[in-house]
């Protein structure tokens, strides 16, 4: 080759390498951007961020998620990034020609990058103390093995006349939102009518001035957690997915609830919530521990207690909920058992929450405001209601926040030495409070506390991981601090561990084993329900398919269907996905490559069915690739 070819062809090769590295450069940029603005982002929108937080939002599908976040990532991050790589190819293009400051410009953006990219992650690491997370999947503690207290080792004496109980669980629900006087954090009071049901009533503050409640511990900071948590002083610490219960034959069958305790009391149980009560598997837990009779969403529906085809948000409004509490709370009141009455409102849920016809317009464009507003108004009513009743004279009522509020900019000019807690507070209990001060608790302590305000005597005054407030005895809180017991009850527990021995992903062959048992064969079963089940192609923008199931055909009461999705043959990695109903009698669900580590090849996807009697039946099975 002679000189002049050997030159061009170093040329060439100059060119290429110059251009691999140019796009190499604008993609690291890019992604870099992309990262830092997404950190900044989150860390922005889940004010008071937890690692155990993002984990569950990593894990929930963007199914139901608020279109207004959706818009908000794509302004905050997607566009500006799109900008920033736009600008970086002009100014490739610009100074391309210009080889000394152009090799020095790529090198200045792959540094800046890096730096912008390490610097995000560091801050992210730092503020959710992943170290500290990671440490405490791994590490085994001692904590709750040693402070949890067993009902077969303790005495419950009821009075002779059994109090009625009114238990309302209500999402989302903290004391930050009232005044700063009061012992919220904001300037204008949100709830004005739930601050005064608080401090006319206990809520353990000593001084019935400032708002009190509980902190929510690790295990029950989502809702089905909550529930259990307030019920049975435990985190609901388990092996899988934490709103997965639902995919279990039983709810943790070794542990006793207070539904436990006033089942075996004779008490007449009744769940009442406006979304489906199957979610998350608190329908299994309430029909387990307590044998409760379940009035959800599914319920309305087929007893004609909304019209047909009604749903709004997760169900129906918490408007229609209260109107059916005092008709269920009528028909209690004439039985002869005592009865408890366990409520869960659903307006409040994150994002933004679900805005009525009754919510009032003071807010301006805070929707979310208005809607707490608007509940505070409602549970204030339905007390007003109560106490006109004549069986409150023989009841209590317990009203609690589930847990802290997810959305994303309610609290985000709460000062960060603001302790936010769940709103809390006790009506009408048959229990003197021993200490007037101040206390330190959880929702653990909900549990025995509760029991006290209906009369009951408990021996040592603990349940669970909980204490009786109403006692003199120290609550976990207060012996160890809260900071030591939330870090103690993240870590592993081999008593935890005994309790979720039976807890594994659910294998499609024990829903087959079951189908079996009924006396009927699979290929029986299946010709009872066909449908039509069609997917989608692959989003890689999305990162999800869609499965569609339509057409059904079967003269069975369909109470839900669920979708089975496994990679590559391989049922160890199986996860189950609730469909959601589209109003035309077909369901859908979204399957997300993420669940599955984006794991490439063919998906099998098995479709369920599952009747009002609990049977569950195979529809079909369709394949789709990722």
């Amino acid at each position: 080759m002679s000189k002049n070819g050997r030159m061009k062809s170093h040329g060439k090769m100059r060119k290429i390498l110059i251009g691999v590295l140019t796009v190499l450069v604008i993609a690291v940029a890019t992604i870099a951007v992309l990262l830092s603005r997404s950190c900044q982002w989150m860390l922005k929108t889940w004010t008071g961020l937890t690692m155990e937080e993002l984990v569950y939002h990593l894990n929930t599908s963007l199914e139901g998620t608020n279109s207004d976040m959706i818009w908000d990532f794509i302004q905050s991050c997607v566009i500006i990034t799109g900008i920033v790589c736009i600008l970086l190819v002009f100014a490739c293009v610009f100074l391309r020609k210009r080889k000394k400051v152009y090799g020095s410009f790529l090198s200045v953006i792959m540094v800046l990058s890096i730096l912008m990219a390490t610097v995000s992650v560091s801050n992210v690491w730092t503020t959710l103390d992943v170290s500290a997370y990671a440490n405490n999947q791994s590490e085994y503690s001692t904590f709750i093995d040693d402070n949890y207290v067993n009902l077969k080792d303790v005495t419950l004496t009821f009075p002779q006349q059994k109090r009625n109980l009114i238990y309302i669980f209500l999402e989302s629900m903290e004391n930050t939102y009232s005044d700063t006087a009061s012992g919220g954090a904001f300037d204008t009071n949100v709830i004005p009518e739930l601050t005064e049901l608080s401090l006319e009533n206990e809520n353990f503050s000593g001084d019935h001035q400032t708002l009190n409640g509980g902190y929510a511990m690790p295990g029950a900071t989502w809702t089905v957690g909550a529930m259990f948590a307030q019920s049975t002083g435990l985190p609901l610490n388990i092996p899988i997915e934490q709103n997965s219960m639902n995919t279990q034959d039983s709810f943790f069958p070794e542990i006793v609830s207070i539904g436990d305790i006033l089942e075996s009391a004779g008490y007449n149980q009744t769940l009442l919530i406006g979304s489906e009560a199957e979610f998350g598997g608190r329908k299994l837990f309430y029909e387990e521990h307590g044998n409760f009779n379940i009035i959800d969403y599914n319920y309305a529906a087929e007893n004609g207690m909304i019209p047909e085809g009604y749903k709004v948000w997760w169900g129906y409004e918490d408007k229609r909920l209260f109107e059916f509490a005092k008709d269920a709370l009528t028909e209690l009141a004439e039985q002869d058992e005592p009865f408890n009455l366990t409520m869960l409102t659903v307006d409040t849920h994150f994002e933004d929450g679900y805005r009525c016809e009754d919510c009032p317009d003071l807010y301006g464009d805070n929707v979310y405001a208005d809607v707490m507003a608007c509940s505070s108004q409602k549970v204030y009513e339905f007390v007003q209601w109560i106490q006109e009743q004549p069986f409150y004279e023989n009841t209590t009522i317990v009203i609690s926040g589930d847990h802290l509020t997810m959305d994303s900019d309610f609290c985000e000019d709460v000062p960060d030495d603001y302790t936010r807690k769940v709103y809390t507070t006790y009506i009408n209990a048959a229990a003197q409070n021993e200490r007037e001060e101040y206390r330190t608790y959880t929702t653990f302590d909900n549990f025995p506390t509760t029991l006290a305000s209906l009369g009951v005597t408990i021996e040592g005054n603990r349940l669970g991981l909980g204490t009786n407030l109403f006692s003199g005895v120290e609550t976990l809180s207060e012996l160890y601090g809260y900071e030591t017991e939330s870090q103690e009850i993240s870590k592993k527990s081999a008593l935890m561990e005994e309790f979720t021995a039976g807890i594994t992903e659910q294998q499609e062959l024990q829903i087959e084993e079951e189908m079996v048992d009924s006396g009927e064969s699979e290929e029986q079963l299946q010709a009872q329900i066909t449908a039509d089940i069609t997917a989608d192609a692959y989003n890689y923008k999305t990162g999800k398919f869609t499965v569609y199931i339509s057409n059904i055909q079967t003269n069975r009461e369909i109470q839900s269907i669920r979708c089975a999705v496994w990679p590559d043959g391989d049922q160890s990695k199986l996860i189950w996905y609730e469909t959601n109903p589209a109003g035309d009698g077909s369901y859908q669900c979204s399957v997300f490559a993420s669940d599955f580590g984006y794991e490439r090849g063919i998906y099998d996807i098995h479709v369920y069915a599952m009747d009002t009697d609990g049977n569950a039946y195979l529809i079909n099975g369709i394949n789709q690739s990722i």
